[in-house]
């Protein structure tokens, strides 16, 4: 410790460097860890759950969210009937999701799209109670639009479903099985004309090849849409995938420039550190004493220099988070609901300083190995400035 106290100016030099290589590897793991977020959320939004099956003009076959359930892969399904067409006041039409509360409940807490609490649909809404001409009374989550224009009066449809009456009481910006759409999401208990059109299902693997052919067997209009699929439909473009060759081409060379930084600063003072320990061999010291103080002796300035990077790394990316965009190196024009920013990655911060320190250990313990092999009198000349 005290050694590298009394270091000259100059061995301050690779400290500086290490801190602005690993800085700049930091600050490329965050556009990365940025880019990687909002597609994961493109791809979400895309799909609401890892797997989506629909069926556009007729409802799906009987059992056919049981048989999706029970391929491999699949943790859960979520049966869902989807009216597109559901007449609003105005004259415009919204998108009807008629759900199975619990289930569903929980898929929206999965997947972070507009969670609720099932008890929010089984609730009836505060009010008459429900009469032959009203028809059920029911809760509804809509989205803003939606809610605002229904207010929080009662409204009564008619039509294929059956007669029912709602009234919104919870407001969520978007929902699982219609997540890029202004919707009203209901209980199906009391409207038993709600065939399932829609299989959401959630799992990690999922079995690809099984769920096309479930596909093909739910009849025609069935279609499947894989999050794993939209996910790397936004890599095709020479834009975005160059783009991220770019920066994962920073973050290597930063944490290979910060390596050779820390190799050459420890190679200008290997002589110096050779000789000091010939001369305390020379005292009785031993070789596991030996490796334990070079080791020691080079710790200090590798703590600082990995502590120091961790620290401005962490505020460089917190500094330009507003002033950086990264919708476009992300994802293509038409995105305009997913925001891409820049964040702080753990792993480009902390594992790039933990490498460095180790390396630093690394090199010590083999000068002090390899000095071990030599005596002191091969180290030790009359007249050594060292």
């Amino acid at each position: 410790m005290a050694r590298t106290g009394r270091g000259s100016p100059a061995q301050v030099l690779p400290l500086l460097a290490v801190l602005t290589a690993l800085t700049t590897a930091a600050f490329g793991g965050a556009v990365l860890t940025g880019i990687d977020d909002a597609r994961d959320r493109a791809a979400l939004l895309a799909t609401g759950a890892d797997a989506r099956v629909e069926r556009s003009r007729a409802p799906l076959p009987d059992g056919f969210a049981d048989r999706v359930a029970a391929m491999d892969g699949v943790r859960r399904t979520t049966a869902v009937h989807l009216d597109y067409s559901l007449s609003l006041p105005d004259g415009t039409t919204v998108a009807l999701a008629v759900v199975e509360p619990d289930g569903y409940a929980r898929l929206t807490r999965e997947t972070g799209l507009g969670a609720f609490d099932a008890q929010a649909l089984r609730e009836t809404p505060p009010g008459p109670a429900a009469t032959k001409d009203s028809g059920p009374v029911l809760s509804a989550v809509a989205s803003p639009k939606t809610a605002a224009l229904l207010g929080g009066e009662r409204h009564r449809w008619g039509g294929p479903l059956g007669a029912f009456t709602l009234q919104v009481t919870e407001v969520r910006a978007t929902t699982p099985a219609l997540p890029d759409q202004e919707f009203l999401v209901i209980d199906g208990a009391e409207l038993p004309k709600a065939l399932p059109t829609l299989v959401l299902a959630t799992g990690a693997g999922l079995d690809t090849t099984a769920l096309k052919k479930a596909t093909e067997a739910g009849g025609s209009h069935t279609e499947l849409t894989l999050r794993t699929t939209e996910r790397a439909a936004f890599t095709d473009s020479p834009l975005q995938s160059g783009a991220e060759r770019l920066y994962l081409g920073a973050v290597a060379a930063g944490i290979a420039f910060a390596a050779l930084a820390v190799l050459l600063a420890l190679l200008q003072s290997a002589s110096e550190r050779t000789a000091l320990l010939a001369r305390l061999r020379t005292m009785g010291l031993s070789a596991r004493q030996g490796r334990r103080l070079l080791v020691l002796e080079a710790l200090p300035q590798a703590v600082l220099a990995a502590a120091g990077c961790v620290l401005v790394g962490r505020a460089a990316v917190a500094l330009m988070a507003d002033g950086v965009s990264l919708e476009l190196l992300a994802l293509p024009p038409g995105f305009d609901s997913v925001a891409a920013e820049l964040r702080s990655d753990a792993w480009s911060l902390l594992l790039p300083a933990a490498g460095s320190v180790l390396l630093t250990v690394a090199v010590a313990a083999a000068q002090a190995a390899w000095t071990a092999r030599r005596t002191a009198a091969t180290e030790l000349r009359a007249g050594d400035g060292r």
